[in-house]
């Protein structure tokens, strides 16, 4: 079931008038889902495609089916509808009979280069520079070139690429020049076709005015490598420094053992307030040495330890002093008589 406008002058394309609404024998047929807006604000459209109404028909030729089609009327548009029998085609199906039509003479090529080239040569620099390996559609060397008969431009795109893409999505569009490219348009070009035959190795080819061409080589930077002497240089003198800067880290890490970044702040910062000494500890010199380095030998105990108590012997008691403590004390006047 295919809907366009009511128009005579041209070939129209697939068109839905507004708030279509399609019934096959009674049941509700699925139309193409709407297509998200690009812009706020903007009302989303239904894609204009075929409606395959095949499911809800009655495949007999003794039982007839009925189509009801309703839709919003605008003034001055008119819609035609019209139910055509089909066979959906695979693109390897395309991609043969397109095979089958032949390919286009390589004369017709080599006359459109020579008048791009000789009508402004300096204007058509892009199109005299061809990408073989890698085009726009697709990432691997082309196999069947082909390009509308409606395209000015000279770059092909691949045939059986184009036709699995627009098998999944038809867009019928030139990855190209961005222009409609329909199936009945497609050619192939035999200028490209004897191009791919014969220059193998090459991913861009260059055009001269009089039709011929050339390949065109990629520019390989110049690399110097190393001769075997200089390399087994070049291991030694490197295996003897990470040696000696191993030998260095390892000589200094016996050597440091705390790193005190504090004493080396810089002289704007504010210096840290001074630690108050604990009671009953006396400050010990630190040894000199070099500015930022503690030595862990010299370093005093964070912790106080009592000094070591020698062994008590049997008169250490009664050298203690004893206090004087009278032998009666006065009784309170509260507790006198209470006897």
């Amino acid at each position: 079931l295919r809907f366009c406008l009511c128009e005579t002058s041209c070939p129209q394309e697939d068109y839905f008038p507004p708030n279509l609404f399609v019934k096959v024998n009674g049941k509700l047929c699925p139309l193409p889902g709407y297509l998200p807006p690009t812009k706020n604000g903007v009302e989303p459209k239904r894609p204009s495609r075929p409606v395959n109404i095949t499911p809800l028909a009655r495949l007999s030729a003794t039982v007839p089916n009925t189509i009801v089609v309703n839709w919003s009327s605008e003034f001055g548009r008119n819609y035609s509808l019209s139910v055509y029998l089909v066979k959906q085609l695979t693109s390897v199906t395309l991609l043969q009979k397109l095979r089958a039509k032949g390919i286009r003479n390589p004369d017709h090529s080599r006359a459109l280069i020579k008048e791009k080239l000789t009508a402004d040569p300096d204007s058509e620099i892009a199109t005299t520079s061809l990408r073989l390996l890698v085009p726009q559609l697709g990432k691997m060397r082309l196999a069947v070139p082909c390009r509308a008969v409606t395209c000015s431009h000279l770059q092909c795109f691949d045939a059986a690429l184009y036709l699995q893409m627009n098998e999944k999505k038809p867009t019928w569009t030139c990855p190209v020049c961005d222009k409609k490219a329909p199936y009945d348009n497609l050619i192939i070009d035999g200028l490209f076709m004897e191009i791919l035959n014969s220059c193998s190795d090459c991913d861009e080819i260059q055009f001269t005015e009089d039709g011929s061409w050339s390949p065109m080589k990629p520019r390989k930077e110049k690399a110097e490598v190393c001769g075997p002497a200089a390399f087994r240089g070049i291991e030694a003198a490197s295996l003897y420094t990470v040696s000696s800067e191993s030998k260095n880290s390892s000589e200094n890490k016996k050597k440091v053992e705390v790193i005190d970044l504090t004493l080396d702040s810089s002289s704007d910062e504010e210096e840290p307030p001074a630690k108050k000494p604990c009671p009953g500890s006396s400050a010990v010199p630190a040894a000199a040495g070099p500015k930022g380095v503690l030595n862990v030998d010299h370093q005093p105990a964070s912790v106080l330890r009592s000094p070591p108590m020698a062994a008590l012997g049997g008169d250490y008691l009664s050298n203690l002093p004893v206090p004087d403590y009278h032998p009666s004390y006065p009784l309170p006047s509260e507790l006198q008589g209470n006897d």
